[in-house]
């Protein structure tokens, strides 16, 4: 296929631009054929209800006018139907094939056909070209001048207009009578034509510049949707993801798992030995969504491992990490988090919250409960923050259920919430379950809760199972 001929002045030929122009052309010819078929219906009424003596056209002007108007008006399905309406140059023939229609129907009934020769620039708005729109006028000029030159020999009299009467002896055209259609008949309605071509040529420059537009917009919601599900899965990447993640450790068994919303969040969870007998779990939200909120996450989460160490206290880890958050957050962002060390060999875990979701804990053989303990200020809200941390003696068999607010504040279609409540329930139901089956039960839970509804938050969670003490 040849390349589409650009309006003047336009210099751009991308390629998505060519392939929407091609696509919008093949529509537009199928749309001219189809007008023009109503068109031609038109002339086979108006050429019976002539023959029924209803109109009162000689009929020898329409017997010879009417077939070549119906078969010019036709001629343009055929060819589409024979090329699959997507060559380049349809749309030439398309409006030739209506010029030269209408052309014969004002060549015999100039006195009719007037209004006709507004059909081939209203099809060319089809098209959405100027220049395509600028050729059609100048022809409808020169076929419509010629017409009315050749209806004052052969076609029906205007008498209107030429104020001459029509009688049944021999037709006489003198000077004054060319003079007279040329300036009362040729001039106004080339001058009407004319008007009516610069509505048409406006129109199309506004619709392709829409059309452009249009075609921009998308491609670059293409390119933001692109670059975000690279975004996502780069996210994803970082996150620990491989199971069992330390199959030589008999101490533990250990899963998470996060469901990411459409576009990327700022949830995050990490696990990771801060020494051969201190395991380290960390579950977090930042606030916000998109670019901004992930690539914070990337520092929180690099901050928060960095500097847990065996022997430092996690309140004075928080308190480190919030300052230096604090330090590059002009997008005013903000962390909720929990981190707990647990100790392999003794069943101490140690524990800070920095404005979190409280754990779900199963202690001593008994089902999940929440553990409430000291919330704390959010990571990087405020420079200089103090964060307390706690403890609690863990024994072989407990297990610890951690989450961000993704998972309760689910919603299903009639804007309800999954709900804390509805979470202990479930827990409390399969505490039983190893962490892997307990991760995948809750999920679907949350999945039949939430029904078609779309999910608008991420949805991660951790859980963690003691299984045996180390030796010390």
């Amino acid at each position: 296929m040849k390349i589409l001929e650009k309006d003047k002045g336009s210099k751009r030929n991308t390629e998505w631009e060519f392939s929407a122009v091609v696509q919008n052309e093949k529509e537009a010819n199928r749309y001219a054929a189809k007008g023009m078929r109503v068109c031609a219906v038109i002339g086979v009424a108006a050429w019976i209800l002539n023959v029924a003596n209803v109109f009162i056209i000689p009929s020898e002007i329409m017997n010879f006018a009417m077939p070549i108007v119906i078969l010019f008006f036709l001629l343009p399905t055929l060819i589409c139907k024979i090329t699959g309406a997507d060559k380049w140059w349809i749309k030439y023939a398309m409006m030739f094939s209506c010029i030269l229609a209408i052309f014969a129907l004002s060549s015999a009934m100039s006195k009719h056909g007037v209004l006709a020769w507004t059909l081939p620039l209203m099809l060319s708005c089809h098209y959405y070209s100027k220049k395509l729109t600028k050729i059609t006028l100048v022809l409808s000029w020169i076929f419509f001048s010629a017409s009315l030159y050749l209806a004052l020999f052969f076609g029906e009299w205007d008498q209107n207009l030429l104020n001459a009467a029509y009688y049944s002896g021999e037709r006489v055209v003198t000077f004054q009578h060319v003079y007279e259609t040329t300036l009362f008949f040729v001039f106004t309605r080339i001058l009407i034509l004319l008007g009516i071509s610069v509505i048409c040529t406006t129109f199309a420059k506004r619709t392709r510049l829409l059309l452009e537009r249009q075609i921009k917009d998308s491609e670059a919601r293409q390119r933001i949707s692109t670059e975000l599900d690279v975004a996502t899965q780069i996210q994803a990447d970082m996150l620990p993801s491989i199971f069992p993640a330390f199959p030589e450790r008999p101490e533990f068994d250990i899963y998470a798992t996060m469901d990411p919303a459409k576009e990327v969040g700022g949830d995050f969870y990490d696990f990771f030995m801060v020494d051969d007998k201190h395991l380290a779990i960390v579950m977090a939200d930042v606030s916000g969504k998109g670019v901004p909120a992930a690539l914070f996450m990337v520092i929180g989460k690099t901050l928060i491992k960095d500097h847990t160490k065996p022997k430092w206290d996690l309140g004075e880890v928080f308190a480190e990490v919030n300052d230096l958050l604090c330090e590059s957050n002009s997008a005013g962002l903000f962390i909720t988090a929990f981190e707990g060390v647990l100790n392999l060999a003794t069943g101490e875990f140690r524990f800070v919250n920095a404005g979190h979701e409280m754990p779900f804990i199963a202690k001593g053989g008994g089902v999940y409960e929440p553990y409430k303990l000291p919330a704390g200020f959010v990571l990087a809200g405020l420079e200089g923050m103090q964060y307390t941390g706690g403890s609690i003696k863990l024994a072989p068999g407990d297990k610890i259920f951690q989450y961000t607010d993704g998972v309760t504040e689910a919603t299903n279609a009639s804007q309800e919430f999954y709900g804390m409540d509805r979470l202990g329930k479930v827990l409390a139901e399969h505490t039983a379950l190893p962490p892997a089956e307990l991760l995948a039960t809750v999920k679907a839970d949350i999945d039949s809760f939430v029904g078609k509804a779309p999910q608008f938050d991420d949805i991660t969670m951790l859980c963690v199972e003691y299984l045996k003490a180390m030796p010390q």
